[in-house]
């Protein structure tokens, strides 16, 4: 249940490498117009600009579906003139324009390559927009736009995530606002340049596991901050070296289920804080301790006064003293009433003055300190975007938006400034395999940005986009996919191997009928194997074994189940990818259960298809206690 953003490379593979030479030098001749791709109708927006929805497939999508393609856009793929892009907006639809449910079909990514401009942060085309299961949308500034020009070559880097056996097909569309070369409105754009950033930049798949428990006590883990290595003594590839002074106009992150927000960063050699000090508030405590402390005693002065002047109290007085006595002791007991009334009330006012100073004082404060950068070293924050999760899911759920920075964040960088990109990922409720995190910025080559060391630019953004109707099917209730595999009797002795295909696992699985769907159990310290079916492997439909959290048997949806076990496996997606090991595979088609897991019945899932799911038991042959 994660998806992954892919780049194409020179040089990668003699595939890909074939590919990207074919497409630059044939692609009219190769791919003409083609009659598949359904352009929308064009509509004026009230400043002039053109509005279109562009169309691209069909895509035959295949059983279980879930790699990596590249597909060449020409002709009516794309804007038929040259101009400016100033927006775009992702989806995925059915041939009517109907959109899927995300429970069953998912839009990992789609990334627009321009084959025509290098890529600023890694070889290969330009990686100018990119949206995954979050659809995320391009928003330029007012006044600025990515240039288009017909003779660019483009190419659709895509990866869409068939959940279910059932084929289909599809489309990928996508609604660009533009403004053409010719209209009078374009001599005032000025040009943008977009400049990748990820954690794991380069390669066609840049992930990395999160497990759970890991990172600090407060059930974060930061990568690659809290990572063992993360490159080893390669390069850092979250950074990159501005190669120009410019200004970033904007950015949004990504990350994948479990992803809490990413960060970006600035290093200057030799910059520090420059701005303005901000005078702390005097500490005001003590004054307000001895308010506090006088009000406690004259509130106690008071009850004894209260008491004294009792009617039972004040009658037995009178009988008892001469009248004389008992008026004068009396007009003091009201003349101290009184006065006690008197102080508290002044020392209430007095108090209220002065918490009413100490709030407008730590105002003061804040909002001197708001303006502030938050720098350490030559080291300065310039954005958090972090994952809005909608519902009550979060974070295990792609029903998520991320925050974009304002229109208005202008941020100068100089030639020789480093960019860094940091993520971080929630570690207390499961473990998150192949995740992401990712930011793609848009630059100019103004330089009258904001000093990141001098003004505050790490404000909060505003969400990319609201809550989508395809994401409603969040799973996790009934109708059950299958019995609770605790309550069961053991089932079989595992075969070694247990064939996955077909969307079962041989033996364990929920849905199978009698002792077959039984977990199958083995002793304590040893270990069994599971097997991709070869007719799965050759049809490129890949299946993980992923421990979720017992009895793991409710609906299938959005955000469950997920890998939240309580003793941690995964098996990756096992495939051979063209008989290779290749993204989003782990090159192999077999992995052994751990031999470490302790005596119980153990649920897993498929990542990949999470309507299967399945269990096996692991017993001590001298209990009579295992869990049966």
């Amino acid at each position: 249940m994660e998806f992954h953003f892919g780049v194409l490379t020179i040089g990668r593979s003699a595939s890909l490498a074939g590919l990207l030479v074919s497409l630059v030098a044939g692609l009219f001749l190769a791919f003409s117009p083609s009659a598949e791709a359904i352009v929308g109708e064009t509509r004026a927006l009230p400043d002039g600009t053109q509005q279109t929805t562009y169309r691209v497939g069909p895509l035959d999508v295949t059983s279980g579906q879930n790699r990596i393609a590249y597909k060449p856009m020409s002709g009516a793929d794309r804007p038929a003139v040259d101009g400016w892009i100033t927006r775009i907006q992702p989806n995925l639809t059915y041939a009517n324009g109907t959109i899927p449910s995300s429970s069953k079909v998912m839009f990992h990514h789609g990334v627009w390559l321009n084959a025509s401009r290098p890529d600023a942060t890694y070889g290969g085309p330009q990686r100018f927009f990119a949206t995954g299961e979050e659809k995320t949308n391009m928003d330029l500034p007012a006044g600025y736009g990515y240039e288009y020009k017909t003779s660019d070559v483009w190419i659709l880097n895509h990866m869409i995530h068939n959940l279910i056996p059932d084929p289909m097909e599809l489309y990928i569309t996508y609604t660009v606002d533009f403004i053409p070369a010719s209209a009078p409105q374009a001599a005032s754009i000025k040009p943008v340049r977009p400049i990748w950033l990820d954690v794991e930049n380069g390669g066609a798949y840049p992930v990395f596991d999160v497990h759970r428990d890991t990172g600090g006590s407060d059930g974060e883990f930061t990568y690659p901050a809290e990572a063992d290595n993360p490159y080893g003594s390669g390069p850092k590839k979250n950074e990159w070296t501005v190669d120009e002074d410019g200004v970033l106009l904007g950015t949004t992150g990504h990350v994948h289920t479990g992803g809490l927000n990413t960060e970006l960063f600035l290093r200057r050699d030799g910059a520090s804080y420059g701005g303005p000090i901000c005078d702390a508030p005097p500490n005001r405590q003590k004054g307000l301790r001895n308010y506090q402390r006088s009000i406690k005693k004259i509130s106690s002065r008071q009850k004894k006064v209260k008491r004294a002047l009792k009617p039972g109290k004040v009658r037995k007085l009178k009988k008892s003293m001469p009248t004389a006595r008992f008026k004068s002791w009396k007009r003091k007991q009201v003349k101290k009433k009184s006065s006690l009334r008197r102080s508290k009330s002044s020392k209430l006012k007095g108090q209220k003055k002065l918490k009413a100073k100490v709030r407008k004082e730590q105002g003061q404060y804040k909002a001197c300190t708001d303006t502030q950068p938050n720098v350490e070293g030559n080291r300065v924050r310039l954005f958090e975007s972090d994952a809005h999760y909608f519902g009550n899911r979060a974070p295990v759920s792609w029903d998520v938006a991320m925050r974009s920075t304002k229109s208005d964040w202008r941020v100068r960088v100089n030639a020789g400034d480093t960019l860094e990109l940091q993520t971080t990922y929630e570690t207390k409720i499961a473990s998150w395999f192949e995740s992401m995190g990712i930011n793609v910025l848009y630059m100019s080559n103004e330089t009258d940005g904001d000093d990141p060391y001098v003004t505050k630019v790490d404000g909060e953004g505003v969400l990319n986009h609201g809550h989508y109707d395809e994401n409603n099917d969040h799973g996790g209730t009934t109708p059950v996919v299958g019995p609770d595999p605790t309550e069961l009797p053991s089932g079989l002795t595992p075969t070694d191997p247990v064939s996955i295909g077909d969307y079962f696992y041989e033996q364990g699985d929920f849905r199978l009928p009698g002792a077959a769907g039984r977990p199958p159990a083995i002793e304590k310290g040893k270990s069994f194997t599971f097997e991709l079916a070869a007719g799965d492997a050759a049809n490129e439909i890949w299946h993980s074994v992923t421990s979720c959290k017992a009895p793991c048997n409710k609906s299938t949806g959005i955000s469950y189940p997920i890998p939240d076990g309580e003793f941690q496996f995964d098996s990756g997606q096992l495939g051979n990818l063209g008989g290779n090991a290749g993204p989003p595979t782990v090159g192999r088609t077999t992995w052994s259960t751990p031999a470490n897991l302790p005596v119980g019945t153990h649920t897993y899932f498929c990542r990949i298809h999470p309507l299967m799911r399945g269990a096996f038991r692991v017993v001590d042959p001298k209990s009579s206690k295992n869990n049966q």
